[in-house]
């Protein structure tokens, strides 16, 4: 018994841990595998190679489970390897030789027995109660007044009541697959479809911010315009009155030098233009005035408060019907604001109906307007 339990040892695969599984191949480093244990490793060790039928059918290598020699293949994968014929009849003769040492276990047929009767096998069917009885239980027992029913026939009909209950959760376990799979297409769909009207959204936003930048930009053009052309005008006459004062100045200090002449013929004969001209140096009757206010810039006035509810009632549309509607109105609105200069949607956007302008400038016939601010 010891030299076949060594021997059973020595056939034992370092795979599957059992006796060897003909056929057995041999490796190149001697040791020896089942062929479908062999097979199992090389997969593992080259998964991505190519298969038919479930065995590898390139070349490729793995490795000894046994010493970690690494085996290289040919082209025909496991199937290239020796067989060791050795080792299969030596595992022929150790199962014959077990076979005949060991009697083979004997088979018996468990029959439940009645839990009241011990000695009565349980043969006939209770159909009142719904449960399986002996010949005495019928004959004196509880169920003496019961309908029963051959064991066998009642055995073949809830066979098939059972038979035909799993074919039908089967067919609804189909179904509810079906509509595992339906639903998560939906989910699939749901996300692409939200994915896309964000996108949609983020575009109409988009062009909002566009609108809202051009209108921006237009309103704000309108302001620069008239602050340049109010400052290059103050410029202007600053520069005027500039120059005035130059000449002013020049006069009074020709004036100081004639009053410093001891000639009184000489001084007599230049104070006549030199009065004239200090006249003239005195008045400003010439020079354009500012009016009061000119400075102003609040006639560029714009309440958004109508567009800020507008905005903050933004929302999604009911149907495509109406964001057609809307669409039409929104290009009829913005229309009009370009011709009107008002801002699209009613903001109460005021400009001075005639903006002023710069006064022409002329020394010998100043404005009325300018004449009766001087005055």
């Amino acid at each position: 018994m010891d030299t076949m339990d060594n021997l059973e040892k020595q056939l034992i695969c370092p795979i599957c841990l059992e006796m060897f599984t003909k056929p057995v191949v041999i490796l190149p480093c001697q040791h020896n595998l089942c062929r479908k244990c062999a097979n199992d490793v090389f997969q593992a060790s080259n998964p991505y190679l190519p298969t038919r039928g479930g065995s590898l059918t390139s070349g490729g290598r793995f490795r000894c489970p046994s010493c970690r020699h690494e085996v290289v293949l040919d082209r025909h994968g496991v199937y290239g390897l020796q067989r060791n014929l050795l080792v299969e009849n030596i595992i022929d003769m150790f199962k014959q030789e077990s076979s005949s040492t060991k009697p083979a276990p004997e088979r018996k047929e468990e029959m439940p027995m009645c839990d009241v009767h011990e000695e009565e096998k349980i043969n006939i069917y209770c159909v009142t109660h719904g449960v399986p009885t002996c010949s005495m239980c019928k004959v004196f027992g509880a169920h003496k007044d019961c309908e029963v029913a051959p064991i066998t026939s009642i055995y073949q009909s809830k066979k098939t009541e059972l038979s035909d209950g799993i074919a039908m959760v089967v067919g609804n376990n189909d179904r509810m697959q079906g509509i595992i799979s339906q639903l998560e297409e939906a989910c699939r769909a749901i996300e692409e479809n939200g994915r896309r009207q964000k996108t949609l959204v983020c575009e109409r936003f988009d062009q909002l911010y566009s609108i809202l930048e051009g209108k921006k930009r237009e309103m704000g053009q309108k302001v620069t315009v008239e602050q340049d052309e109010k400052v290059n005008y103050i410029r202007g006459l600053t520069r005027k009155y500039g120059d005035h004062l130059e000449e002013s100045c020049k006069m009074v200090e020709l004036g100081i030098q004639t009053m410093e002449e001891p000639e009184m013929a000489l001084f007599l004969q230049n104070t006549k233009p030199l009065l004239k001209k200090l006249a003239e140096a005195s008045s400003t009757a010439h020079l354009d005035k500012v009016e009061r206010g000119y400075e102003n810039m609040d006639h560029y006035t714009a309440d958004f408060k109508k567009e800020s509810l507008a905005l903050r009632g933004l929302d999604f549309l009911q149907d495509d019907e109406d964001e057609d509607e809307e669409d039409e109105d929104g290009e009829a609105v913005t229309e009009e604001g370009e011709g009107a200069q008002t801002v699209s949607g009613g903001s109460a956007v005021t400009a001075a109906s005639v903006q002023p302008s710069a006064p022409q400038q002329s020394n010998s016939s100043p404005s009325p307007a300018k004449s009766a601010a001087s005055s």
